[in-house]
């Protein structure tokens, strides 16, 4: 349980439905805490799809009251076509998306409550938009605090990272899909719920048509990807993410890019605010954000901007689980990044599976089995079972490995390990997955991080080219950021792959990479312990204002965490349950329930059988109706093209309403 602040500088008052209206006529819905006071405040807005009233309401005062209990008209927004908000949702981070947000911050500014000046704050889809629609530089908008987001919605989301088709694309197309079909409330909008309700249905479609439209990093990506012009972003920012979360590798590069103010936190959390965190230390983090809030917002001198400009959890070295509650550690800190205390290192790969030394001449060839990657956990974790890899000796039974020799000393790195490989195919499509492991005397493996790379985008993510079989290419792997301890007695690892399922879809065909070793090494950022970390300003402990009452209760499972091999047929199946739970939110009398699993299956022998299944059964009951939804979505594949076929059925009070089925038949671009 996280400790509840209730002492405020400010009593508060809560207006529960804040209705802005935009140059349209369309009407967002928000909910606004706002400080009992003569004197305008500045505003904190909150923007996002996920249901103020059912969806994050258990979470929200904590953060909102609290804000605002320290000054700060704090507000929570639903964004067009969910929860509240008037219109239809038809894909995520739209131009419509970002235009309504600089609407929104107008209308905001000219609030008699508010003193014009207005900043942004959220973690994961508020996190993005945050960042995006402070690109388009609204005047107002002075600051942005974003927590587990990226600058590149292409390589570093959920959809095809390192250009290789991600699991989460389908499976996050599938949560979205179960989410849309919901409908508002009428103690909030009133009558025309349920016309609001008819016209969501109606407009919902797999978002995943879309995604899978765009294989290869083209204009849908590129917009709403601030990597495309970093100096957009003028104003400051706040960055923060966790080593266990997907999005970490997004902090380094906006410390390295933008070029306004700007600060980073990496801790150890999975996906999560870091005073609010499933893995542990949990820190006093909105203390943090009210001091860069006061500094930019009210011009007080907190000492905030005087730190380093990153701030990041050394991980020390654990044993291989699959779940971890806490990471041991210290804070390091940067003053500036890219930092000059760290050294790119570079170690050969070799022949006889050895790394390090001078390069020395010599081949080494891996096509992998489609089981390599069956352990491999989650890619965006949220601190659940079996989200975390667990012993790698399995995966590197599938994979080209070269190890150091025992360290004689201890040896960190803090930033973006880099493999390059000098490699032939003998296949015109392939993929490189690259995990950089700490092996312990005992031959335990923990994987450190992870690079994935479509083979066929070694050049370019937007203009990918085949490889020619038998001919020399080049490509550069890069891994994860990460800071890790390795200690002595310990060996580092790199193992190489050519397949990594469920993470990344599978090649047509089983290829066959042939390194060439002289030519191919490790490239690790080291960065040598300094006396000056040991000084840093020690975190406030973790604390937030009471959340609104909720009871919530674990659902059963249909599908739990489980990979089955079926050694006979040569099946192999991975199952990850999703958002199953049931929850009362005793201030308004509604119950949410839902469940949900993501499976994998593959043949293994046979890419081509690569099959996914995402289902979700979602159930929202008031006093007065339950809407229901229920979809299921499967994805295949041949050598030229990729399935899709969903089927939705929407109920009222257990009878069915709406019912639809899609098939898509998409072309594989490179992938």
């Amino acid at each position: 349980m996280i400790p509840i602040r209730i002492d405020f500088p400010f009593k508060i008052r809560v207006v529960e439905s804040l209705p802005i209206q935009l140059p349209d006529g369309t009407i967002l819905s928000a909910k606004a805490w706002l400080p009992v006071t003569d004197t305008p405040v500045p505003a904190v807005l909150e923007y996002l799809p996920y249901r103020k009233r059912d969806g994050t309401r258990a979470r929200d005062q904590g953060l909102h009251g609290y804000l605002a209990g320290f000054g700060y008209a704090a507000i929570r927004l639903d964004i067009r076509g969910m929860g509240d908000s008037e219109g239809t949702l038809h894909d995520e981070y739209t131009h419509t998306e970002q235009q309504d947000g600089v609407d929104a911050i107008a209308w905001l500014a000219g609030q008699d409550w508010c003193d014009g000046q207005i900043a942004m704050i959220g973690i994961s889809w508020s996190g993005f938009n945050g960042l995006q629609i402070a690109a388009l530089q609204p005047p107002a908008l002075k600051t942005v605090i974003t927590l587990g987001s990226t600058d590149d919605r292409y390589a570093t989301d959920v959809h095809y990272i390192g250009g290789c088709l991600s699991k989460d694309n389908l499976d996050w197309s599938a949560t979205m899909m179960a989410q849309n079909d919901l409908p508002p409330d009428p103690e909030i909008v009133g009558p025309k719920w349920r016309e609001m309700w008819l016209e969501r249905i109606h407009a919902n479609e797999p978002w995943s048509h879309i995604w899978m439209a765009h294989q290869r990093r083209d204009a849908y990506w590129q917009q709403g990807s601030i990597c495309q012009d970093f100096a957009k972003v003028t104003i400051p920012v706040y960055a923060i993410s966790g080593w266990a979360d997907n999005y970490s590798e997004a902090i380094p590069r906006l410390l390295a890019n933008l070029k306004g103010p700007r600060l980073g936190l990496i801790g150890p959390w999975a996906h999560s605010f870091p005073h609010d965190v499933a893995v542990e230390p949990a820190i006093g983090w909105l203390q943090e954000a009210l001091r860069w809030l006061d500094h930019w917002l009210k011009g007080r001198d907190t000492g905030i901007m005087r730190e380093p400009m990153l701030r990041a959890w050394m991980q020390d070295s654990v044993p291989p689980k699959t779940c971890y509650t806490s990471r041991p550690g210290r804070w390091v800190g940067e003053a500036i990044w890219p930092s000059p205390h760290i050294t790119d290192t570079t170690f050969a790969l070799n022949p006889n599976h050895r790394l390090g030394g001078p390069p020395e001449p010599g081949e080494a060839g891996i096509n992998s089995p489609l089981w390599v990657g069956a352990g491999a956990g989650e890619i965006g974790r949220y601190g659940n079972d079996a989200d975390w890899p667990g012993d790698q000796r399995a995966d590197d039974a599938g994979s080209l490995v070269f190890t150091t020799a025992p360290l004689s000393e201890p040896l960190e790195i803090l930033g973006a390990a880099r493999l390059h490989i000098t490699f032939t195919s003998d296949k015109p499509w392939a993929l490189a997955a690259v995990r950089l492991n700490d092996v312990a005397p005992n031959g335990a493996s923990i994987r450190v991080a992870l690079g994935v790379l479509n083979l066929t985008h070694r050049n370019s993510p937007e203009f990918p080219d085949p490889l020619e079989p038998g001919k020399l290419h080049h490509a550069t792997i890069e891994l994860d950021d990460i800071a890790h301890h390795f200690p002595a007695g310990h060996r580092i690892a790199i193992a190489l792959s050519t397949t990594y399922w469920p993470i990344a879809w599978p090649s047509p065909e089983l290829a066959t990479l042939t390194i060439r070793l002289d030519q191919s090494h490790l490239t690790l950022p080291i960065r040598p312990p300094r006396p000056e970390d040991a000084k840093l300003r020690a975190f406030d402990a973790a604390e937030e204002a009471e959340n609104s009452p909720t009871i919530t209760r674990t659902v059963a499972a249909t599908h739990p965490r489980q990979v089955i091999r079926d050694l006979i047929t040569g099946r192999m199946t991975v199952d990850f349950p999703r958002w199953t739970y049931e929850i009362d939110y005793l201030d308004t009398g509604t119950t949410f329930t839902s469940e949900g699993y993501a499976r994998f299956q593959i043949t293994l022998d046979d890419p081509l059988s690569a099959e996914t299944i995402c289902e979700y059964k979602v159930a929202l009951k008031r006093p007065d109706v339950t809407a229901g939804h229920h979809s299921r979505t499967r994805m295949t594949c041949d050598a030229t093209h990729f399935q899709l076929e969903t089927e939705l059925h929407v109920t009222e009070d257990g009878v069915e309403i709406f019912k639809r089925n899609w098939h898509r038949r998409i072309p594989r671009d490179f992938i």
